[in-house]
Formats: structure tokens, C-alpha cells, sequence
């Protein structure tokens, strides 16, 4: 799935990943390939993604919004 994580200053993440795990308001959330569309609002704490390659990446983020649609997820973050 594509993945894009984009901040007001810059973008953090993009590219193919197989995991992305994010810190949902109701709860942390891992989404795999073919997620059923979603859109949740974000707390603070710490965003995980493994890339294709099984490389893992972490970024904190202090809130924001994920949507997951058509195997690509944008995750705009504070």
C-alpha cells in the first residue's frame, strides 16, 4: 500500500509499505494492505510504518487524521 505522512512543514513519509500502526483516539490501530476505508482522528504519540523492505520507521506526532481508501493511506499530522 502507498503511504504518505505529511505535516504543515513537510512530508515525513512516502513511499510503499507493507504495516503502518497509528495512535487512534479510540485506540492504536494497525492497518494492513486491502484495510477496509477508514477515517479516525489521532492522539499524540508515536506512528509506525514497515516499509517493503521490513525497515522500520517511527515518527511522533502530536494529533492529526489518517485515511485509509482504495490501499493508500494519508496520515496528516501535527
Amino acid at each position: 500500500m502507498n503511504v504518505e505522512i505529511l505535516t504543515p512543514d513537510k512530508k515525513l513519509f512516502s513511499g510503499d509499505a507493507e504495516y503502518i500502526d497509528v495512535p487512534g483516539k479510540a485506540g492504536r490501530t494497525g492497518i494492513l494492505r486491502n484495510h477496509a476505508p477508514l477515517i479516525a482522528a489521532l492522539k499524540a504519540g508515536q506512528v509506525k510504518v514497515r516499509d517493503m523492505e521490513k525497515k522500520e520507521h517511527f515518527f511522533d506526532i502530536k494529533g492529526g487524521i489518517v485515511e485509509v481508501r482504495d490501499d493508500k493511506v494519508i496520515l496528516l499530522a501535527e
